[in-house]
């Protein structure tokens, strides 16, 4: 009787082990990001990957009690990485689109932006389709910028389309392009340091709002994701970290 008590006590602390070991497991979510569009995603001196979407994510899994990774992925690379499992959610500012939501599903927004023109200070630049023909314009690919830009001023403007809004700021500043569209609240950022060059015209696309993406029908996940947002929103986690990198709310 007391063997088989003793063998019983085994298996429940045994069972209740895995049990914990599982739970565990369930609590780590493992984020994605591209590292390559500062001030929201980027690498820093150590290698590890900083910004306003690595922030985010931090303050999510402290809601959560959850243990957060992060890994980095190329652009083109974040939602075929997401559906094969390689991570659990995409935070890499994607903005929410119809094309987008037929093969991932979204969370809540996290952030709203626009687009933006940019070119040299110096530069005669009128945003108007009938002043932008033929000039050569930038943007990143797969973007709603580069998207914008193909679906709509493709038979006015010479199109070039980058891997990272990096190249686009490079061939800019280096005279091979004439302007760029990009994401408003990232050239912001850039522009501090570039006194060269400018916004030009009004920011337009102003609809445009920004979510984590998980795998399609991730409920679960989608659903705590929302939770933790509005926790932090509420009790001003958000708006702390909004702060870090904008003088203004771009909730």
């Amino acid at each position: 009787m007391k063997i088989k008590n003793k063998l019983l006590s085994t298996f429940v602390a045994a069972s209740l082990a895995i049990s914990a070991g599982s739970a565990m497991a369930a609590e780590k979510i493992r984020f994605a990001t591209e590292g390559a569009w500062a001030l929201f995603n980027f690498i820093d001196e150590t290698g590890k990957p900083q910004g306003f979407d690595v922030d985010i994510a931090d303050a999510l899994c402290e809601k959560l009690q959850a243990e957060c990774e992060m890994v980095t992925q190329d652009w083109d690379g974040l939602i075929p990485g997401l559906k094969v499992r390689k991570f659990d959610a995409i935070i890499a500012s994607m903005s929410i689109t119809e094309e987008r939501q037929r093969v991932v599903d979204f969370t809540d927004p996290y952030y709203s932006g626009g687009l933006r023109f940019v070119a040299a200070k110096d530069k005669d630049f009128d945003t108007t389709v009938e002043a932008l023909k033929g000039k050569t314009i930038g943007a990143q690919r797969a973007t709603v910028g580069g998207i914008y830009l193909e679906d709509n001023l493709s038979d006015v403007v010479n199109v070039k389309l980058y891997d990272t809004n990096d190249s686009v700021y490079l061939d800019l500043k280096s005279g091979r392009l004439d302007g760029a569209i990009s994401d408003e609240l990232p050239t912001y950022e850039w522009l501090k340091n570039e006194p060269g060059f400018e916004y030009k015209g009004e920011a337009f696309n102003k609809n445009d709002k920004i979510g984590i993406a998980v795998r399609k029908n991730d409920q679960e996940l989608r659903d705590k994701l929302n939770r933790a947002l509005q926790a932090i929103v509420a009790d001003g986690t958000y708006a702390e970290i909004n702060a870090k990198y904008f003088p203004f709310s771009i909730y």
